[in-house]
């Protein structure tokens, strides 16, 4: 057996083990060691794990994943997703289907202080469902815009899987960061217009609720802007240099912490609770990576992607072409795979070839492109039916909810991904233009 079939029996030997509900750090690890013996034997496997952990988790760039997941378990202790919540419903309740807009906005604003979509879904349907259904919100339209709500938790930076994108493919997290700032601000806008347009045709979906004064949009504005101060110093301060990553996720979850104390919504309980979910996380997170790395290191020895990157720049396709079924292939593994699983996956296969690959730009760029269009593939996937993960969370909250209700309302907010994903492989200065400003 060749190399390039060993690296092929790997790959699809991991995905075979993650469909048969094997965890997904431990498949990884299965497949990668498996094809890494293979092809180098025993012992150099052995020699490797005996050095990987320390000289992959020694990284010191990584000490942002736990500080960024520490800012929003402080700001869900904090009672923080309730503030935004709440000023959002003032300034766009009134709207047509204003509740489902207000939820959009909210997780668009505590994906901004989290990074994480499982966090941001759950958090805010505690808040923002029964909000809804008390005003006759349909069950599609409600647990829809909650599932697709929930993904601007890694679409709008902090984002926890941009900053393993990042260290993979040795990228600035700053440069990532804004650059998800556009596609993030586009995503919040085309949910609001699909809710607009489902009360358009369903209009008894939701009722309409009274304008709030302009008092309460005051007060509940007031509420909420230091969020919004700790947001644009963490991310503008990592951009403009004023201090590393890790200098500024530390920034933000002490900022995130003082906030949430100096409101009363969290106790000194809630900060143990805190740091343990935070610990429990990084480590589930941490473990995958080295599964990851395991994986990738056998892929390299097989050198089944340089030759998988040859073959396709062979074939007689446009880049903007293959790049499109890259996409393709995102949103079909999107539909079954956990969104960090599946970007460490195929990181390793799919990156030799984008960079083979002439877009008329520096590989710098291509990779940011890249990794941009990546993060909104895997958001896709995170709710697309019949296995998005977060159309299961939302559901799992949602008891009295049949989900075949929960397919029907996501499917306009797919839709716009899909047409978010063609928009910026067409015009990649969405994701380009803030960064090309430094």
């Amino acid at each position: 057996m060749s190399r390039f079939d060993i690296g092929l029996w790997m790959f699809f030997g991991a995905l075979t083990l993650i469909a048969l509900r094997m965890p997904v750090a431990v498949a990884m690890l299965v497949a990668g060691g498996a094809g890494y013996a293979a092809i180098n034997g025993m012992t150099p496997l052995l020699n490797t794990l005996k050095s990987l952990t320390f000289s992959k988790f020694a990284n010191y760039t990584l000490t942002v994943i736990p500080l960024f997941l520490l800012m929003g378990e402080f700001a869900t202790k904090g009672g923080l997703n309730t503030a935004l919540f709440r000023a959002a419903r003032a300034w766009f309740g009134h709207w047509r289907g204003g509740l489902a807009v207000a939820t959009i906005g909210g997780c668009a604003a505590f994906g901004a202080i989290c990074g994480s979509s499982f966090a941001t879904a759950a958090t805010m349907s505690k808040v923002a469902g029964p909000e809804m259904r008390r005003f006759g919100y349909s069950p599609a339209l409600a647990t829809g815009t909650l599932a697709a709500g929930g993904t601007l938790g890694i679409l709008i930076p902090p984002s926890v899987i941009l900053v393993i994108y990042a260290v993979f493919t040795e990228q600035s997290i700053g440069a990532l960061f804004i650059a998800a700032v556009i596609p993030g601000v586009l995503a919040a806008v085309q949910y609001a217009v699909v809710v607009n347009l489902y009360m358009r045709f369903f209009p008894g979906a939701a009722a309409r609720l009274d304008r709030a004064p302009w008092r309460e949009r005051t007060e509940s504005s007031r509420q909420v802007w230091p969020v919004l101060l700790v947001f644009g110093l963490v991310v503008v301060g990592i951009y403009r240099g004023w201090f590393s990553a890790t200098e500024g996720a530390g920034v933000g979850a002490f900022a995130t912490m003082v906030l949430a104390f100096w409101r009363g919504g969290m106790r000194l309980t809630d900060l143990g609770q805190s740091l343990l979910a935070t610990g429990e996380t990084t480590a589930m997170m941490f473990l995958i990576m080295l599964g990851a790395e395991l994986f990738s290191a056998g892929l390299a020895s097989s050198q089944m992607p340089t030759l998988f990157a040859q073959k396709v720049g062979a074939l007689d396709a446009s880049p903007v072409t293959i790049m499109l079924a890259i996409m393709v292939a995102y949103l079909i593994l999107g539909s079954f795979m956990e969104s960090l699983a599946m970007v460490l996956l195929t990181i390793p296969v799919f990156i030799p070839l984008v960079l083979s690959l002439d877009f008329g730009m520096s590989q710098d760029a291509v990779l940011v492109w890249f990794g941009i269009l990546l993060l909104v593939s895997v958001e896709v996937g995170m709710i697309s039916p019949p296995f998005g993960l977060n159309l299961f969370l939302i559901n799992g909250l949602a008891k009295d909810v049949a989900m075949k209700e929960t397919y029907k309302g996501v499917l306009g907010f797919c839709a716009m991904d899909v047409l978010r994903i063609v928009l910026l492989v067409f015009f990649p200065a969405l994701a380009l233009w803030l960064p090309g400003l430094r």
